[in-house]
């Protein structure tokens, strides 16, 4: 690796954008086609998979566009010392929900609900939170809110309870006009109207977790008559990179808490199964490949 040692610690970015192309000149990084392909991978192919003691880092991830005028900073990051790997491993996924929280464009005394209190959904409440806004929590399963908590995510919403439960909470606590901005970070589309229902007429609605192409009901006349946004972000941003693994090696928040399971490499199945069917005391997944 250029300017890098055998030994050194480093976070590899898998997605680094060419930084030339259309795309990237309108800040649109994840849908640039260098960016789309898997830049470290355990096979000769980028999309080879990932899961391996040794993986290759593609070349454009380590000399992004050839060196070229224009190009983004490489895409491979010093871990410091003292920083252990388990909470390096955040700083991509830190970096997306820094992305996500920068596009809501929050105001200070907004208020905010985030659906969903995985480490995704803690993650995201936690950096909004950081806006000064008011934060406002949901989940179905009463452990994750518990777990909100030790993050400082006090005002939560069991919503086991009744369905409607959030909205009225969230009209109650907004004079009845509902969440400047929410934020949906449960996958699945069954929440997008609850979404939308939940927002103030003028207010936004972040869809986090929508990854899978497909159909969705929602009312048309709240985004034109009552004028709320719908709003999409996928994936990480090169011009947030440096912030990201700043406040990963901080610690400010402390992600490794967020851990919940360990795995070995040969248990990569398992955990992948933990993963896509998580439990109510389950949180971050990790496969430790050293173990």
């Amino acid at each position: 690796m250029k300017n890098f040692h055998v030994g050194e610690r480093v976070i590899v970015f898998h997605h680094i954008p060419c930084g030339r192309c259309y795309y990237c000149r309108h800040k649109t990084f994840a849908q640039c086609p260098i960016y789309k392909k898997v830049g470290a991978t355990a096979g000769f192919e980028p999309s080879g998979g990932g899961f391996a003691e040794f993986v290759r880092v593609m070349d454009w991830i380590v000399n992004p566009g050839g060196g070229a005028p224009g190009s983004p900073a490489p895409g491979v990051v010093k871990i410091p010392d003292g920083v252990s790997f388990e909470q390096a491993s955040w700083v991509e996924p830190t970096n997306t929900c820094v992305k996500a929280v920068e596009n809501l464009r929050l105001l200070r005394d907004e208020t905010v609900l985030v659906i969903g209190q995985g480490p995704i959904g803690i993650l995201l409440a936690s950096l909004a939170r950081r806006k000064g806004v008011r934060m406002i929590t949901s989940d179905l399963f009463a452990p994750r809110l518990k777990i909100a908590e030790t993050f400082g995510l006090q005002d939560a919403v069991d919503a086991s309870v009744d369905p409607g439960h959030v909205l009225e909470y969230v009209r109650s606590a907004t004079e009845g006009r509902g969440a400047d901005a929410v934020i949906l970070a449960v996958g699945g589309n069954a929440m997008i109207a609850p979404a939308i229902e939940a927002a103030r007429p003028g207010g936004r609605v972040m869809l986090f977790a929508q990854t899978q192409h497909s159909q969705a009901q929602f009312d048309p006349a709240a985004v034109c008559v009552d004028e709320k946004t719908l709003m999409g972000s996928y994936s990480a941003s090169i011009d947030l990179q440096q912030e990201s693994a700043e406040l990963v090696f901080n610690g400010e928040i402390p992600l490794e808490k967020l851990i919940t399971h360990r795995f070995p490499l040969s248990r990569a199945v398992e955990a992948l199964d933990l993963a896509a069917h998580p439990k109510p005391d389950s949180m971050k997944v990790v496969i430790q490949p050293g173990a």
